[in-house]
Parts: C-alpha cells; structure tokens; sequence
C-alpha cells in the first residue's frame, strides 16, 4: 500500500538534484480522480483543456481529478472532484485503481502529488446533473486506445491501463 508523502507545503526543492543555485518551491498535495466508462465499458471520459497547452504544444487532454479537502476520503474526493468538472452525477465507484506518486515542474515550482483513482461507471445517461462542465473542460467520450493515446500525462495513461485491466478481468470472470 501506498503511504502518503510527510513533507510541509513550505519546503524546498534541493537545489543541487536540479543543477540550479537557486532553492525551488516544493508543493506536496493528495488527489483524487476517476477514469469514468460508459455504461457499456466502451468509452473513456477524457476532458480537453483548451486554454492549457500539454508539453507538446497541443491542447491539454486529462482525467478528471482534484486535491482531496481536510477531512474527505479519497473516494469522496474522488466522486467530488469528477462531479464538479464533469457534471455527472449517476456515478458508481466500481474499483480503487490504486495510487501513484507524480512529481513534475510547473511555474518555477516542483511538485509532489499523491494521486488516488477510481474506476467509476456512468449509469444513467438521463442522470447527468447540469450537463455541463466546468468552463476550463470540455468532456469527451473516447474509446479505451483512442483515450491512451490522447492523453496528455504518463500517469494518466497508467490509471486508464489499470482501469482497461479491471473492466476485462470483469468481462472474463463467470
């Protein structure tokens, strides 16, 4: 099992791991997300960022997820965070797919992210709350391959590969 990270928001990246003189801002937070599957275990959920360019140029496409607030567990967050940048609500969490620790830069700061994901089923269509996204995303239903391949982030591809095993050793066992 995964332990999550000890370290304060306030510490300092080492300068040396990074060839620099200079000390960088570390942020460490948890996170929470689903890789969401039509009805028919078909389709992918991916959101599309069009204003955030990925590292090779292109519009940013991702998995819904988010930081985990004080006090929630990782599935409340996790049904939370796709909700709120989704807008679906007739979701179940049918696997925890488990964690993963992310580091990457961004502005000037390293980051460490304890990411938790769930495989979550969209049941009901007809159920899907305001329909609409948060503004940032526009939500777009993929096939599995389809989705590995346009996601943006490594990490991301790996929860869509651990979700992909779960649905077939479902579809497999009696």
């Amino acid at each position: 099992m995964h332990s999550s990270i000890g370290l304060s928001l306030d510490a300092v990246h080492n300068p040396i791991e990074h060839g620099s003189q200079e000390a960088v801002p570390l942020h460490t937070y948890a996170s929470a997300g689903g890789v969401v599957v039509d009805a028919s275990g078909e389709k992918v959920l991916v959101l599309i960022r069009p204003e955030r360019a990925g590292p090779d140029g292109r519009p940013e496409v991702r998995l819904p997820k988010g930081h985990i607030e004080p006090g929630e567990s990782r599935e409340e967050a996790a049904r939370r965070e796709v909700q709120e940048e989704t807008g679906l609500i007739s979701l179940r969490i049918v696997a925890d797919l488990g964690h993963q620790t992310v580091e990457f830069d961004w502005q000037g700061a390293h980051y460490i992210r304890d990411e938790s994901c769930f495989l979550m089923i969209m049941e009901d269509p007809s159920a899907s709350g305001s329909g609409q996204p948060e503004k940032q995303f526009i939500c777009h239903w993929l096939p599995w391959q389809e989705a590995m391949d346009r996601l943006t982030f490594p990490a991301e591809r790996e929860w869509v590969r651990r979700a992909q095993a779960v649905c077939r050793q479902a579809r497999s066992t009696p």
